[in-house]
């Protein structure tokens, strides 16, 4: 027990900024051991947007509590998810071959891929929730956190990491089926918080997820760390909208 719960701490000072006790005698190894958690700290991430949303909810306007709640998920990630995506962008959109799609991931400057998916991304995002019922919102915005990390740890699962260094070459080996089932019961159960309608939203997140999944395995032959980033972020939007239609 004392051991899962130092890979629990791992991973959650390794994906956000939340502080953690110091824990010596750190091996980088130990990080496989905590991609099991990733989707447990999406909930934990997700239920502090969702605090965040429903504390200015009751003071200020849906559009301002859903841009604060945003700010707060953001913030406690350190950009972590949104980072990805831009270079992820940028590598995919601007890269010929797998080389130059690498080359350009690891450049620290943003390009036009990237800026337009990160601007069009939150400005849905941000759109989406704002029409979703008040009293949805918080429950929404756990069950995406939730979802979207287990679609990131679903390419750890079925795919290669690709890079020989990176932000995330402590993540990039195989899970056990064990432990992807872990993972998996907590990616799903936030789910139940929603109306039954809501698993509808399940079959464009899982669209997505194969298509996005099919250009890493064509373009790269695998997956980076900011190539979980962006399979994180592009789900979590897809929730978002499929949610929104559904209600509709």
């Amino acid at each position: 027990m004392m051991r899962e719960w130092r890979y629990f701490l791992l991973g959650i000072g390794f994906f956000t900024r939340i502080p953690v006790p110091s824990l010596p005698d750190f091996d980088e190894s130990e990080l496989n051991r905590s991609v099991k958690y990733f989707t447990l700290i999406g909930i934990l991430v997700g239920a502090m947007a969702a605090l965040v949303f429903w504390l200015a909810a009751k003071y200020l306007s849906v559009e301002v509590a859903v841009l604060l709640s945003m700010i707060a998920s953001i913030y406690i990630t350190g950009c972590f998810h949104e980072d990805g995506l831009a270079d992820a962008a940028d590598g995919l959109g601007g890269g010929w071959d797998k080389e130059q799609v690498l080359t350009i991931m690891t450049d620290s400057r943003i390009g036009s891929y990237g800026s337009a998916a990160l601007i069009l991304g939150l400005l849905t995002k941000f759109e989406a929730l704002i029409h979703l019922p008040i009293a949805q919102i918080p429950f929404v915005l756990i069950a995406a956190h939730a979802l979207s990390r287990w679609a990131a740890t679903l390419v750890i699962y079925t795919q290669e990491y690709v890079r020989s260094s990176g932000k995330a070459k402590p993540l990039a080996t195989q899970l056990t089926f064990g432990e992807l089932v872990f993972a998996s019961i907590f990616g799903l159960a936030p789910l139940a918080l929603l109306a039954c309608s809501a698993l509808w939203a399940l079959l464009p997140v899982a669209i997505i997820w194969l298509w996005f999944s099919r250009k890493l395995k064509q373009r790269l032959g695998g997956y980076t760390g900011d190539c979980l980033g962006a399979m994180q972020q592009l789900t979590e939007l897809t929730f978002y909208i499929s949610i929104l239609g559904f209600t509709a």
